[in-house]
């Protein structure tokens, strides 16, 4: 399990890395943007990417074996 999870965050990482590192201008200007919308907003956006990723997981662990 402990082995699953470090994985995982090895994982994200690693797809977080590839903006910056493939066009940090357009990182820059999506942070920008970012800095527009409201805490509310960015909270949904938050609390939605959750409940995707782990009804997302529960689908991959337990519906597709």
């Amino acid at each position: 399990m402990l082995h699953d999870f470090l994985a995982a965050i090895a994982l994200v990482l690693v797809i977080e890395g590839i903006i910056p590192f493939v066009n940090p201008g357009a990182m820059r200007r999506a942070l920008l943007k970012i800095m527009e919308i409201n805490d509310q907003s960015l909270r949904f956006a938050g609390l939605t990417s959750m409940i995707i990723g782990v009804l997302l997981l529960y689908v991959i662990r337990y519906v597709m074996q």
